[in-house]
Parts: C-alpha cells; sequence; structure tokens
C-alpha cells in the first residue's frame, strides 16, 4: 500500500550504493543470492529463537532486495535478474512463517494460513504481470521494474514490517499471522477486481 511513496526515498539510499557495488563489479545477481542467503538464515535464526538476529537478517535481505535493483540500474538488468529476485523474494516470504512454525508447533496452522495467504497475493500478482506484457500495460509507479507491479492492500513495505514485528513480539505470532493473512487475502480479492477492469 505505501511502496509507491517509499520508493523515491529507498532510491535514494539504494542508488548510490548500487553504483559503488556496480563499479567494483558486484553484479545484481551476486546481491540477490547474497539477500536471499541473508532471509534463508533468517529463517534458521527463529527455528532456533534468536529473535534479535533473525530480525538484523530480515532487514539485510530486504536491504539487498531493494540493492539488486539499484546495482541493475547501474548496469544493465537482465530478465534472469528478475525473475531471481521475485522467486528469492517469494521463497523467503514463506520460510520465514515457517519457521515460526517449527520454533513453536502452536503456530503451525497460524503459520499455513500465512503462507496460503501469500501464495494469493503472489499469484495473483504474477499472473496479472504476464497478462500486462501480453497487452503492453506499463508502469513505472514503483519504479523501473522487471515487469508489471499491480499494487494492493499489503505490498513489500508492509511485509517487512510484519516479519520484523513478528521478531520482537514472537509470542504473538499467531494474531500476526491471521490478521495480516486476511488483509492478504483481501489483497488477492482486490487485485482479481482489477484485473477483470484492465483485462476484461
Amino acid at each position: 500500500m505505501f511502496d509507491a511513496a517509499l520508493r523515491p526515498y529507498v532510491d535514494r539510499v539504494t542508488d548510490p550504493v548500487g553504483r559503488w557495488c556496480a563499479a567494483r563489479g558486484i553484479s545484481a545477481s551476486m546481491v540477490t543470492v547474497f539477500g536471499f542467503a541473508c532471509g534463508l538464515a533468517a529463517a534458521l535464526a527463529v527455528v532456533m529463537g534468536m529473535m534479535l538476529v533473525a530480525f538484523v537478517l530480515i532487514l539485510l535481505n530486504r536491504f539487498c532486495d531493494g540493492l539488486d535493483g539499484a546495482v541493475a540500474r547501474a548496469t544493465a538488468p537482465t530478465d534472469f535478474g528478475g525473475f531471481l529476485d521475485i522467486v528469492f523474494d517469494f521463497i523467503f516470504y514463506a520460510m520465514v512463517p515457517f519457521g515460526f512454525a517449527l520454533y513453536d508447533p502452536a503456530n503451525a496452522l497460524a503459520a499455513c494460513f500465512l503462507v496460503v495467504s501469500f501464495f494469493g497475493t503472489a499469484v495473483s500478482f504474477l499472473a496479472f504481470a504476464v497478462m500486462a506484457e501480453r497487452r503492453r500495460i506499463s508502469s513505472r509507479e514503483r519504479g523501473v521494474k522487471s515487469f508489471y507491479y499491480l499494487g494492493g492492500l499489503t505490498e513489500g513495505g508492509e511485509t517487512i514490517i510484519l516479519l520484523l514485528a513478528m521478531t520482537v513480539m514472537p509470542q504473538w505470532f499467531v494474531y500476526f499471522a491471521f490478521g495480516f493473512g486476511t488483509l492478504c487475502s483481501i489483497t488477492a480479492a482486490s487485485r482479481i477486481l482489477e484485473a477483470r477492469k484492465l483485462l476484461g
């Protein structure tokens, strides 16, 4: 919901770092892979109950998610880089709730609900991107992207806040998961309605 408004501020931070990385031969895909490794390590830290470590690793993962785009803009964006970025993003989003389910089996039902809700937002997002490409529909509201980003109630910014809040207050995981999962379901439904309007 807030991603478009936050984008200029994010770019202001990541673009100089992206140019610095590009000048030293660090590719966007290298940043993407490193960020993904941090994300997997964050999920493992959750399983082990190391919530502060998980908090830091989630922040690092999300910083890399913005930085890889900045490096790509400073060099030459590739289709594979865009593909890798979104695939690793959604795996990361699912791994953190999975980590909480392993950390405490009492979280399992809520974690499953959240992952299924993430799946709904992911499918509605990616399926529209395919159709938008076929129809040559484009938007730069969220910056220069590899494909069309259809917004919604729950986007990247809100998801980051959720994941960080879960590590700060793990005892509230069930409430966070069911609440945010419901918002994700609303997002998927709104995207279906938006797609009906734009593609119908």
